[in-house]
């Protein structure tokens, strides 16, 4: 099985300061329980602090979660570059970025969850900050991949292009997304076959999208938006 996506080894960060211990100590909670129904009182017991420390940093246990979101696409968009070192073509390390995504997410299906579920979405319909900087950032890795040829032909970086460059985004995203929550939900395996499976998934969209790369229409986003 692949490393837990909130291992200690993996995060981009390390202890020093009480903001990043409870930080901590909620994604070894939630890796532990995969449940997001734990207290702060909780993670300041973990942590070793009083229980009204918490609050010094975080308004509310949601303004905590995107914290713990952000971190999780920080830990993720690291794994993704940390696969495309080796590949040798443009198309192998979109691949590679893929079978990273996907194996993270089902190494830990409840950050996952939190990261691209409906759990932070406020009224009105925005994401904390935070995430979403952090959301971006992954994302901006799957648009250098795209733009270097991972579809079979470069396609440049431009506002020209970014319409397409988000329809393979879209298409891509969905594959992969659609495919981790079916391995984590165990409704396609066996989950020793992830990597197969991921393969045969991603060569097939691949193959479409290098024939086809489908133009969102005007006004779409793809990924949540830096403005709120």
């Amino acid at each position: 099985m692949t490393q837990d996506i909130s291992t200690k080894e993996q995060r981009p960060y390390h202890h020093g300061d009480l903001h990043r211990a409870i930080v901590e100590a909620a994604l070894d909670v939630l890796s532990e329980s995969q449940s997001t129904e734990f207290s702060l009182r909780e993670l300041a017991r973990r942590a070793g602090v009083s229980h009204n420390a918490p609050y010094k940093h975080f308004a509310d246990k949601r303004e905590l979660l995107a914290a713990v979101s952000a971190v999780g696409f920080e830990l993720l968009a690291k794994r993704m570059a940390e696969a495309t070192k080796e590949p040798d073509s443009p198309r192998q390390r979109l691949a590679a970025m893929a079978k990273a995504y996907v194996c993270g997410g089902v190494s830990n299906p409840a950050l996952y969850r939190l990261m691209f579920g409906g759990y932070l979405t406020g009224q009105d319909a925005g994401r904390p900050a935070i995430e979403r900087t952090a959301a971006y950032n992954m994302k901006a890795l799957i648009v250098e991949a795209i733009s270097d040829g991972g579809l079979g032909r470069p396609i440049d970086d431009t506002e020209a292009n970014t319409r397409t460059i988000d329809g393979a985004i879209l298409v891509f995203w969905s594959q992969m997304h659609g495919l981790t929550l079916l391995l984590a939900d165990r409704l396609v395996g066996p989950g020793d076959k992830m990597q197969d499976l991921t393969e045969n998934v991603l060569c097939g969209m691949l193959d479409g999208l290098v024939n086809s790369i489908p133009v969102v229409p005007e006004g779409v986003w793809v990924g949540p938006p830096l403005a709120g």
